[in-house]
């Protein structure tokens, strides 16, 4: 796994995450967890190695009487071309 923060030198970060297939598996088995037992959370958490950067993502259920800050985009394309979703 490997993760970058991004300086968009206008008040605003990017983070770019990049996981190898096996890691994506587990992603997607501890969300399935969190679905299931939503008091719970996991951390993806630096190897603290380097000058600094992002050092940890918390990930947890937002309660629903909670405001809503971000948002989930489709998958990436090219301009001109189509995604289905519904395959792998």
């Amino acid at each position: 796994m490997h993760s970058k923060l991004i300086d968009w030198s206008n008040g605003w970060h990017g983070v770019e995450l990049a996981l190898n297939k096996k890691e994506i598996d587990h992603l997607i088995s501890l969300l399935e967890g969190l679905k299931h037992d939503p008091d719970q959370h996991f951390h993806i958490s630096s190897d603290y190695e380097g000058s600094g950067g992002l050092g940890d993502i918390e990930i947890s259920v937002l309660p629903d009487d909670s405001e809503s800050n971000m948002s989930l985009s489709g998958m990436a394309i090219e301009p001109g071309s189509s995604f289905d979703e519904t395959k792998p």
